[in-house]
Parts: C-alpha cells; sequence; structure tokens
C-alpha cells in the first residue's frame, strides 16, 4: 500500500495494488510520512472501505475537519451496531453518523441541551436501535469523559434506522415514520376509547405490519380479486375495524390497495381485542 494523502498522523488515504483507494488509521501511522511513500501495514488499526464513491469522497472531507479520535469512536460504534443488529448499514453512516456525533459533542461542549419529542416512541417500536445507542453513549463516556442526554441515544438509533437497507426515494423519512406510527396508534386508541396493551402480541404485530407498510408506500400495488372478495367479507364482519382503517387512510392522505385495507383492518381488529 502507497500513502495517497495524509489528514493528521494517525489517518490517511492509501492505494493498493489494484490502484483501489481505502482510508486507514493507526496511531502513528503518518508519523515522518510523505505521501508516495510505503504504509507500515502493521500500525493499521481501522480500514474504512466504502463502495459507494460519494459516501467516500464525503467521509474524506470530514476526515480533514473532525478529530481522529472520534472518527475511530463512531467506527467502532458502528461495528458494534453491526454485530448487534445483524444487519448491513449503507456507507453513509460513517458519514451522517460521525458528522453527527462530531456536532452533537460540540453542543454538548457549548452547554446546549437538546431533545428528542420521538423518544418514547423509539425506544417502544425500535427497542434494539435504540439499547444499541445506550451502548454508544457509554463508548462515548469512556473514550471521551462526556455523559451525553439519553436524548442523544434516540438520535443515535435513528441513524442506525435510516442506515438500514438501500437508500430509497419510495421510503419515508424514519423520523416521519416514527410519528406517523404514533399518530396511527393514537387514531386507535380514540376510536375505541382504550388504552392498547404494548406488551401484546397483537400489539407488536401491529406496529411490525405499520413499520413495513410505510417501506412499501409509492410501490406498484398489485390488483387481487380474492383480496376484494376477503375486504368485503371483513368489513361486514368488523365494521368498527373498517371505519377506523378509513379515518387512518384519510389521515394518509392516499388510497390504499385492497391488500393493504384488508390486513391493516384484520390488525386493528387484533390489537383492540382483550381475549
Amino acid at each position: 500500500m502507497i500513502i495517497k494523502k495524509i489528514f493528521n498522523n494517525n489517518a490517511i488515504v492509501v492505494k493498493d495494488s489494484d490502484k483501489h483507494e481505502y482510508v486507514v488509521m493507526g496511531c502513528g501511522i503518518a508519523f515522518k510520512k510523505s505521501p508516495g511513500e510505503k504504509v507500515d501495514e502493521s500500525l493499521i488499526e481501522k480500514t474504512f472501505i466504502l463502495k459507494q464513491k460519494d459516501a467516500s469522497e464525503k467521509f474524506k472531507l470530514l476526515l480533514e475537519d473532525i478529530p481522529s479520535e472520534y472518527v475511530s469512536l463512531c467506527y467502532d460504534i458502528i461495528e458494534y451496531a453491526k454485530n448487534i443488529l445483524d444487519v448491513e448499514l449503507n456507507d453513509y453512516i460513517y458519514v451522517t453518523f460521525t458528522d453527527h456525533i462530531n456536532n452533537a459533542i460540540k453542543l454538548f461542549d457549548s452547554g446546549i441541551s437538546t431533545s428528542n419529542p420521538l423518544i418514547w416512541e423509539i425506544k417502544k417500536f425500535y427497542p434494539k436501535e435504540f439499547k444499541v445507542g445506550l451502548k454508544a453513549l457509554e463508548f462515548i463516556e469512556d473514550e471521551l469523559g462526556k455523559q451525553l442526554p439519553e436524548d442523544e441515544a434516540a438520535n443515535i438509533a435513528l441513524h442506525l434506522i435510516n442506515a438500514q437497507g438501500n437508500v430509497s426515494n419510495n421510503k419515508i423519512d424514519i423520523t416521519r415514520q416514527t410519528k406517523m406510527v404514533r399518530d396511527i396508534l393514537n387514531i386507535v386508541k380514540y376510536t375505541y376509547n382504550i388504552v392498547l396493551d404494548e406488551k401484546s402480541i397483537n400489539y407488536e404485530r401491529f406496529v411490525t405490519h405499520l413499520r413495513f407498510f410505510f417501506q412499501r408506500l409509492g410501490q406498484k400495488e398489485r390488483e387481487d380479486s380474492e383480496d376484494d372478495f376477503l375486504l368485503r367479507q371483513v368489513k361486514a364482519k368488523y365494521k368498527k375495524a373498517y371505519n377506523c382503517m378509513l379515518r387512518i387512510q384519510k389521515y394518509l392522505e392516499i388510497s390504499l390497495s385492497s391488500e393493504e385495507q384488508l390486513y391493516l383492518t384484520v390488525h386493528i381488529q387484533r390489537v383492540t381485542q382483550r381475549n
């Protein structure tokens, strides 16, 4: 590997024999080194292989302004998240998350307190990501001696949720999605004038259905006569649940397919039953 660019003593851009470029980090890896010299590979501690060119270029720009210890810390948190969540994360997480943590620490050092109005919903709907966020706060405190507020764990969770899978124009922003799930649950509560059992399996299934429902928005729906037939039966049997579904459809300001109407009605019927 040959050094192509030096950010500081601990972070450089290298080029391998196949002319692929990577960002690598290691204590003193660029000390008394110049571009064009060979890299002491024994000093490499972290390697950033970003396949998306745009993400890679933006990440390199970040390295010019953000302390390398922050970048290294964020790398550790992201790798921890990948292992715990067992998911693939979009390359942009290295850019967006690192930039966010840098700004969060700046605000903290300035004595500015920030809050996340959706923290309760994030705890409920994305418990795994929120737990990773809490663990990330421990990482930050251990490495930097800064105790960020719990709301920051919710912010971190949102970054992890957004980074799962490929970015698509059809996907609703996760912050907006979380608010919409909350609003839909409230529509059900007020329609039935009940408190939903958040520990029930039907509640968990309903929330899971809504999460994937939002991911399907904007995709071409298939028309199925069987769904129309079943929907007519469900409409007749579960009138209140069907009317509640219509309220949700009005709130969403979209026309749902027969399939979506069917499953949404069934989930509403299940989540509102106490037996």
